[in-house]
């Protein structure tokens, strides 16, 4: 059998016009010989009636927070909903098909309940029914500990689901279906002129969602390439091909000379951020009072991020939500930072980058152009990042598309 995993968001569940949309497509991939297996998300988004955290709202209200071990039990019904109205979908347009759960899939997962990892899978009951001829939907998001509790992946966890069901039935790719026509080169919400990808790598990929897209969790695409399973991002309101992921050398191989010149393959960003700077050329042990520093926001649960040292200062930066409370921990320790809160990072990934002069000239060139200061700046070999005030953010990232777009190299 030459299987296919195909997982469906819940934008893409959401009434039965779209869910037969979703069937068509299923038994397209059968009538062209392939073992379809579908992974669902919950249907919709907060507000709609199934949604995940539309469950969890409604719990919290009536009986307030709930123990890690329940919440968990109470986010796997959402896809338990939408994989059984699936499955009838499947069946009402003349296939056979059988729903299960991430337990009944045999996703076995450690105990770390709203977060849980993979530990693995034994994907024999799936085969069994697909020998069958049925087309199995498995509830995404979700497993079971080995003592049969049921655990939720987190946040992208039907990604997960569907890349790991993908390396565990050797399947030939696995589809990700969505609201967009994949991979774009930047949010087209902002740049008018974005355009999806054809192909990218695993590495630009994941770099990407680290930094802000929201098209595939990073999990997923480490999950795939550890055994060179191809993605594929596609929409299920069209017929576009998508966005192809997979190794470096299929996307740059000389076949596909369009790709192989372009230095920046897309441009993300991550907003709502504060930058924190802390001068430190007047402590007498620099290297004590950096760490310090570091140790007290990981005490704290604080997660730092673009983070610069010097002999002169420590920049960071955390999330908006949390600049109180890390101005809270410095003070106990006796050190007073300067904030610069609304902030966005913008990055910049590209494979090919690494090596290739003037990278960072053009970007520089492009800010002062339209005069936008860059408050920090790091790299990668992948990626080069730049910190901008959040007014500066959708300015910023036309100018680096316009730059570094399709047709600029």
């Amino acid at each position: 059998m030459k299987f296919i995993v195909q997982k469906f968001g819940g934008t893409s569940l959401v009434s039965d016009e779209v869910r037969v949309k979703v069937a068509a497509k299923v038994l397209e991939a059968r009538q062209e010989g392939y073992t379809p297996v579908v992974v669902v998300s919950a249907i919709g988004r907060l507000g709609d009636p199934y949604a995940t955290d539309t469950l969890l709202s409604f719990a919290m209200e009536s009986g307030g927070d709930l123990m890690p071990r329940e919440s968990d039990l109470l986010m796997s019904c959402g896809e338990i909903i939408s994989g059984v109205i699936m499955a009838s979908t499947i069946q009402k347009q003349g296939c056979p098909a059988v729903f299960v759960t991430g337990l009944q899939a045999g996703i076995i997962t450690n105990n770390d309940f709203n977060n849980a990892r993979i530990k693995k899978i034994n994907p024999e009951y799936i085969v069994k029914q697909a020998r069958e001829g049925k087309v199995v939907v498995v509830a995404g998001f979700q497993g079971a500990t080995e003592e049969g509790e049921i655990t939720t992946l987190g946040r992208g966890g039907s990604d997960t689901t569907a890349a790991a069901l993908g390396v565990a039935l050797n399947a030939v790719r696995v589809e990700i279906y969505t609201d967009v026509e994949g991979i774009m080169t930047a949010d087209p919400r902002i740049v008018d002129d974005a355009r999806p990808l054809a192909l990218v790598t695993y590495n630009e990929i994941c770099q990407l969602a680290h930094e802000g897209a929201k098209v595939i969790h990073p999990r997923a695409v480490e999950i795939a390439m550890q055994k060179g399973i191809p993605l594929r991002i596609k929409c299920t309101f069209s017929d576009a091909p998508g966005t192809l992921v997979t190794s470096g050398g299929e996307v740059y191989k000389g076949a596909i000379d369009i790709t192989r010149d372009r230095t920046i393959t897309g441009i993300t960003y991550i907003q709502d951020i504060t930058q924190i700077r802390i001068m430190t050329d007047g402590a007498p042990d620099i290297l004590n009072f950096q760490a310090k520093i570091f140790k007290a926001m990981a005490l704290a649960g604080i997660s730092v991020d673009f983070i610069n040292v010097n002999p002169e200062a420590v920049l960071f930066t955390v999330r908006n939500s949390v600049a109180g409370k890390a101005v809270q921990v410095l003070d106990t320790i006796g050190i007073q930072p300067v904030l610069l809160p609304d902030c966005a990072k913008i990055a910049a990934v590209g494979a090919v980058m690494t090596g290739v002069p003037g990278v960072m000239a053009k970007i520089i060139e492009a800010f002062s152009i339209e005069k936008i200061q860059i408050l920090q700046s790091a790299d990668s070999y992948t990626s080069i990042w730049v910190l901008v005030r959040r007014e500066d953010m959708e300015k910023s990232i036309n100018a680096l598309h316009r730059h570094f777009g399709p047709g600029n190299h």
